[in-house]
């Protein structure tokens, strides 16, 4: 009975793209290479033997002269740089027009039909800022006003931030529903996400990850999800997966607000060993993108990644013939350089499976899209024919490579 595990490292790019002046990058953007610069060395012992080493050139991680896995990159086809479009991709849905964005905050229509909508009484920001920043620039004004902070990034997304001590938390996501209705059309952005906080002062306002909620807009065609889901194929989320598909095309939703938790659910279901039909587990790591890269916190990033290597051995342990763990990511997000955001970088991709490890070649090279890793899992449960005639679109495997 076979099992499919794509885990998305969340932000773990491996170079800047061609395209990067588009998206406002510098040319200098390689998340994981600057990272490991930053921290005089990575410790990844178990994602060195898989090949990560071989993919760039990483301080700390060597190459291997016949590492584990399938090891390359990929470019990202869809005109996007965050955590939507990147999934959706590797998941084998294209974004052909890319998710509006918002550099000088949004459009006063959407504001005051945001304020009258959910009788707020007005808000606070609505300007492109770091998630941690704002509380500190607007946290206090919000306690006095009860106004939540509206803020947004270079990505397709519409934040509201509220404190936990002023405004309820049922009160917040009936807000950011409210907002993912008014947010159509031309203004559909990618997600609205829900920032509850907590604190009394500038000095002490803290994130409360774990209350976070992303609302998605829906998949607007067939993903790897839905198509597995309708060829007998059990799926199965861990951790912001489920929010970002909108849950469709998902069998078994396994929650994880931390990497911990994540790694520990994957494991958890590495053990089990009596399904009763073919599994595509889905998972996304994301601090190591929430947490560190978007915190410009180079080091804390690197700690988050020894920590991932050690799941990973545990992993590779429990892995059979009958398992394929893919490892990937949805794009950068270099703590290195100026800005915040999202960079525009490939992805590196390592493919692992027992039945991969007398394989003579294992480079795949650099795949034109994120489109492949889609194909690679339907190839893997022997339907990547019906699946090219599903999503109409080129792509192959890069799982037969010899």
């Amino acid at each position: 009975m076979k099992r499919a595990f794509l885990i998305v490292l969340d932000a773990c790019g491996v170079g800047a793209m061609p395209d990067w002046q588009e998206f406002n990058d510098p040319a200098s953007a390689n998340t994981l290479a600057n990272v490991a610069k930053a921290c005089g060395g990575l410790n990844l012992p178990n994602l060195e033997k898989l090949g990560l080493g071989n993919i760039i050139e990483l301080q700390g991680v060597k190459p291997q002269t016949n590492p584990l896995a399938l090891w390359g990159k990929a470019a990202e086809k869809s005109l996007g740089k965050d955590t939507t479009t990147g999934h959706w991709e590797m998941a084998g849905l294209m974004v052909d027009n890319p998710f509006p964005v918002y550099p000088n905050g949004f459009p006063a229509e959407i504001i005051n039909e945001f304020i009258q909508f959910t009788g707020c009484g007005g808000v606070l920001g609505n300007i492109p800022a770091s998630g941690t920043d704002i509380l500190i620039q607007l946290g206090e004004k919000h306690l006095e006003t009860g106004w939540p902070i509206i803020y947004t990034s270079a990505d397709s997304v519409f934040q509201i931030a509220t404190n936990v001590s002023k405004i309820p938390l049922e009160t917040l996501y009936s807000w950011c529903e409210k907002a993912r209705k008014i947010l159509c059309n031309k203004h559909e952005v990618s997600r609205v996400i829900a920032r509850p906080f907590d604190g009394n002062s500038a000095k002490e306002f803290y994130r409360l990850s774990e209350y976070r909620h992303d609302y998605a807009i829906e998949p607007t065609g067939e993903t790897i999800l839905s198509f597995l889901q309708k060829n007998n194929c059990q799926t199965i989320s861990v951790g912001k997966i489920r929010d970002i598909f909108c849950e469709i095309g998902i069998d078994q939703f396994t929650e994880g607000k931390s990497n911990e938790a994540c790694l520990g659910n994957i494991i958890s279901l590495l053990k089990e060993k009596n399904q009763t039909k073919p599994q595509f587990i889905f998972a996304n790591l994301v601090e190591t993108d929430s947490h560190f890269g978007h915190r410009n916190d180079a080091k804390g990033f690197g700690l988050a990644l020894e920590k991932i290597d050690l799941a990973i051995g545990e992993c590779l342990k429990l892995m059979t013939q009958n398992d394929l763990m893919i490892l990937t990511a949805d794009h950068g997000c270099d703590p290195t350089v100026a800005g915040t955001d999202h960079t525009r970088e490939y992805i590196p991709i390592l493919a692992y499976s027992k039945a991969f490890e007398e394989k003579s070649n294992k480079n795949i090279g650099i795949r034109p899209s994120f489109l492949d890793t889609a194909t690679s899992i339907a190839d893997w449960f022997g339907l990547s024919d019906n699946w090219i005639k599903t999503i109409k679109t080129e792509s192959e495997s890069y799982i037969q490579t010899q």
